[in-house]
């Protein structure tokens, strides 16, 4: 039987802008999900992760896609039974559909003894990522893969065959908490729906995507000068823009409020949007943030973001 992993992750800042080829910020999270895979007369599929009630039933048409374009890429011809398995939730906005692919695909390489780099495991994973996202920007996958607070930033064009630039951002470590909205989204239309609203208004949409970039730089800045009350008010205004381009709602707003008001220093939400998850900064009173959303009826998630 063969084995493998991949990390969970947040976005920290420009989710979706990042598809456009502007520079986002993202983390791996300390959970991970698990595949085990073993070769079958046929093939079969377990996903005994927690998570979102409904989660796995909604994306189970595009788990099975990614399943087939994991095994076309490794030529992999035989029926398969794989189960997935670990401490990460299967919520929207937290990476499990990168991390289960990362997962899979290592667990098909170790199976077969493939002997794969990490560089050959995100490009095949980041394939699988397509039956998810449609046009995903990689993030999510790198970071699946390589673990550790990066800088990522791809092509503007969604075609092109250049690799995206990442970088590790070195920081002392800080405590976030990730809390879950308990909605399921679809990616695929929420990245749709942002380009077609886009080439309907492309005038205010630059100026909202300059504002973005422009948070990016400065954001890296104090987070490498460990300035994290500055972070906290530039995930504030990046929240802001991804309002401004209709991929949060009601609920991720009060949730953000509901952060703010517990003391921390920021607060946005995280991933595709629309539903899934938020996070919140959180420095020296995560505890106290975490119990204002527990009191409110949100599941969150205590997560360590940077150092070595």
């Amino acid at each position: 039987m063969g084995s493998g992993y991949g990390f969970g992750k947040t976005i920290l800042f420009n989710e979706h802008f990042v598809v456009y080829g502007i520079p986002a910020i993202a983390s791996a999270i300390n959970y991970k999900t698990i595949a085990r895979v073993e070769r079958s007369e046929k093939d079969a599929f377990e996903d005994h992760r927690k998570g979102t009630a409904g989660y796995s039933q909604a994306k189970m048409t595009q788990q099975m896609e990614a399943i087939s374009i994991i095994k076309r890429d490794l030529s992999i011809n035989d029926g398969l039974h794989i189960v997935l398995e670990g401490d990460l939730p299967a919520f929207s906005g937290i990476g499990a559909s990168a991390a289960n692919s990362v997962a899979i695909a290592r667990a098909i390489a170790d199976e077969y003894k493939l002997n794969l780099s990490d560089e050959e495991i995100n490009s095949i994973a980041y394939k699988a990522e397509k039956a998810f996202a449609g046009t995903p920007s990689g993030i999510d996958n790198t970071a699946a893969t390589y673990g550790g607070l990066i800088w990522f930033k791809r092509s503007a064009d969604p075609y092109s065959d250049e690799p995206p630039l990442v970088e590790r951002i070195r920081t002392k470590p800080f405590d976030m908490l990730l809390a879950n909205s308990g909605v399921v989204a679809d990616t695929k239309k929420v990245i749709e729906g942002v380009r077609e609203r886009r080439e309907k208004d492309r005038e205010t949409y630059d100026k909202i995507f300059a504002q973005a970039e422009s948070i990016a730089h400065e954001a890296r800045k104090a987070l490498e000068a460990n300035d994290l009350e500055k972070a906290g008010r530039l995930m504030n205004e990046d929240h802001r823009l991804l309002q401004q381009i209709g991929v949060s709602s009601d609920v991720l707003d009060g949730m953000v409020e509901l952060a703010l008001k517990a003391g921390a220093l920021g607060a946005k939400l995280t991933g595709g949007g629309v539903g899934g998850c938020m996070i919140a900064l959180t420095p020296g009173n995560q505890q106290k943030v975490e119990e204002a959303f527990k009191n409110a009826g949100f599941e969150t998630l205590k997560i360590t973001v940077g150092g070595e």
